[in-house]
C-alpha cells in the first residue's frame, strides 16, 4: 500500500496520522519523545512511526510523503524560522525521517496554514479554492489559502492574521513586541482579559476564571446575561471583523473558517461577528461566508500530510 503521514510536532510528544493518499486517516497515535535535537529522539519518532505502519501492513518503503506542521513559521521555500515554543533540529530530523522512509517527500509547515490545508483536503473547503482560517487559541494564527495554494509567504509570515493591528492606543505589549494586535483581544487569552478588565471597570465580581485562558466560563457568564462577558465578547468580535474586512481587501476569499478553542462557542458569536464584518467590509465583500472549521485538533495533521502530498506530485512533473 501506499502511506502518507502527518506529524503533529510538540514539545514533548509527536502526533501521527497515517494516511492513504485519497485523504483516509487510517490511525492517530501519540508519540511521546525528548527534545528533537539528537539521534536518540529522532529514533523514537521513526520507530513509533515504523510500529504504527507495522500495525496496517505497511512497510517505511511504502510511506510516499511525510508532512510535518511546526509551532513557527515556515517559509515559501521551506526554510524553518524562529521556534520559540519546542526545541527541534529540522534539519537533523528531515534526515532521520528521510533515512527511515527512503521514498518519501518531506515537507514542514506552519500549524496554522497546515489546518487551513487540512481543511480543503478533507474539511469543509474542500470545493472552495480561496478561503481564509483563522485559528482562535492561546494565540490567534491563520492559514490563507488562494487559488488552491497556500500563501506562506517569502518570510513565512504569510497568515500572521494575529499580529494585523487593531488598536493604535493599546498601552499593553503583544508576543510580538507591538501593540494593539488583533491576537491580543480575539485569542483566549485576549478574551479572559476583556472580561476581566470589564469587570474591574465596573466595579462588579466576575465569575470564577480557573486559569488565563479559561474562555469557557466567559461564554457561560454570556449565556446567564453576565453584562461584562458580553461586552468583551461584542470587543473581540468588533476587533476580529475588523481584521477580517482588511484581509478581504487584500486576499478576497470566497469563505472565513473560525478555528481554535475559541471556536468552541462559533455559534454562540457568529451572529454578531457576521453582523460586524458586513459593516465594516468593502461592499463587493460583504457576502463571504463565514463558517466555523470541520476538523478540531486534527486539520493540522491532515495538512502537513497534503502538503507533502502536494510537493511529491509537484517533483514528479
Amino acid at each position: 500500500m501506499k502511506a502518507v503521514l502527518g506529524i503533529d510536532v510538540g514539545g514533548t510528544s509527536i502526533k501521527a496520522g497515517l494516511f492513504t493518499p485519497e485523504g483516509e486517516l487510517l490511525e492517530e497515535r501519540k508519540i511521546p519523545t525528548p527534545a528533537l535535537v539528537d539521534d536518540a529522539a529522532y529514533d523514537a519518532v521513526t520507530g513509533g512511526l515504523a510500529k504504527m505502519l507495522s500495525a496496517h501492513d505497511a512497510a517505511p518503503t511504502d510511506v510516499i510523503a511525510c508532512g510535518l506542521d511546526i509551532p513557527g513559521p515556515v517559509a515559501e521555500d521551506g526554510t524553518v524560522g524562529f521556534l520559540p515554543n519546542i526545541q527541534l533540529d529540522p534539519e537533523g530530523l528531515v534526515g532521520a525521517l528521510s533515512s527511515a522512509f527512503p521514498n518519501a517527500t518531506i515537507a514542514f509547515v506552519n500549524d496554522a496554514n497546515a489546518a487551513a490545508l487540512g481543511e480543503m483536503w478533507a474539511g469543509v473547503a474542500k470545493e472552495v479554492s480561496s478561503y481564509v482560517l483563522i485559528a482562535l487559541g492561546t494565540g490567534v494564527g491563520g492559514g490563507i489559502i488562494v487559488n488552491g495554494k497556500l500563501v506562506a509567504g517569502a518570510f513565512g509570515a504569510g497568515g500572521e492574521i494575529g499580529h494585523i493591528t487593531v488598536n493604535r492606543d493599546e498601552k499593553l505589549t503583544c508576543g510580538c513586541g507591538r501593540h494593539g494586535c488583533l491576537e491580543q483581544y480575539a485569542s483566549a487569552k485576549g478574551v479572559v482579559r476583556l472580561y476581566l478588565e470589564e469587570c474591574e471597570r465596573r466595579g462588579v465580581t466576575p465569575v470564577h476564571v480557573e486559569h488565563a485562558t479559561d474562555t469557557l466560563s466567559v461564554f457561560r457568564a454570556l449565556a446567564g446575561g453576565d453584562e461584562c462577558a458580553r461586552l468583551a465578547v461584542h470587543q473581540m468580535c468588533d476587533y476580529l471583523a475588523q481584521a477580517m474586512a482588511q484581509i478581504s481587501c487584500v486576499a478576497d476569499p470566497a469563505m472565513y473558517l473560525i478555528g481554535g478553542g475559541v471556536a468552541g462557542a462559533f455559534a454562540t458569536f457568529a451572529p454578531e461577528l457576521r453582523e460586524l464584518f458586513s459593516a465594516y467590509a468593502l461592499p463587493t465583500c460583504k457576502d463571504v461566508r463565514i463558517e466555523a472549521a470541520s476538523l478540531g485538533n486534527q486539520a493540522a495533521m491532515y495538512g502537513c500530510a497534503y502538503e507533502a502530498l502536494r510537493l511529491r506530485g509537484v517533483s514528479e512533473k
